[in-house]
């Protein structure tokens, strides 16, 4: 039998629990678009920061043993977000993380509530055309797996746009910028919160 214990939202029963406020610097969490650097700035940001970096997506493999696009598969996306929802809320209660979300967490609004509640949300941007050169030989995100790769990246990014900019404290475009000027910026913004 499945149990939710200590977990905010619970699927079984459909109930949500109360959020443990923690400093909001305690914990960091990227998101945006896939393809657009989460896991490699998570990495680099958490080593400067002296925090841990987990990346949902690789976590969730882990764990099961299964690849994102097996699951997608086998459970749909459906299942993959109740997963993802679930791992998220477990990760989140913990302190002193960086927290590379996949590009469509931000869907959920438990998921929404759960990383504003937990920690300093960061939207990482950039154009579509910057992202569709960064996964254009991407077998392994189901969401790409179509002919029109830029339309459908257009198509995610105009549904998900508006949602990353409603949760993010910092909103950062990163075309422009290298990997070490990105994590200069978050940085720079953490020390005025």
């Amino acid at each position: 039998m499945r149990t939710c214990d200590g977990l905010l939202f619970c699927p079984v029963t459909g109930k949500t629990s109360i959020i443990v406020p923690v400093s909001k610097t305690d914990n960091i969490f990227l998101i945006g678009p896939m393809g657009v650097g989460k896991t490699t700035i998570g990495k680099r940001l958490a080593k400067k920061l002296d925090k841990t970096f987990i990346d949902t997506d690789k976590e969730m493999e882990k764990r099961t043993g299964a690849t994102i696009n097996l699951i997608f598969d086998v459970e749909g996306e459906q299942g993959f977000r109740e997963r993802e929802t679930r791992l998220i809320d477990e990760l989140t209660s913990e302190n002193g993380i960086v927290l590379a979300t996949g590009g469509g967490a931000v869907l959920a609004e438990i998921n929404r509530k759960i990383l504003t509640g937990r920690g300093t949300v960061v939207y990482l941007s950039a154009s579509p055309e910057l992202l569709m050169k960064r996964t254009a030989h991407d077998r392994h995100r189901p969401l790409l797996q179509t002919k029109n790769k830029l339309g459908r990246i257009r198509s995610l990014l105009n549904e998900r746009e508006p949602i990353y900019k409603s949760i993010a404290d910092m909103d950062l475009k990163i075309d422009k910028l290298s990997v070490k000027q990105v994590i200069e910026q978050i940085t720079g913004y953490l020390e005025t919160i």
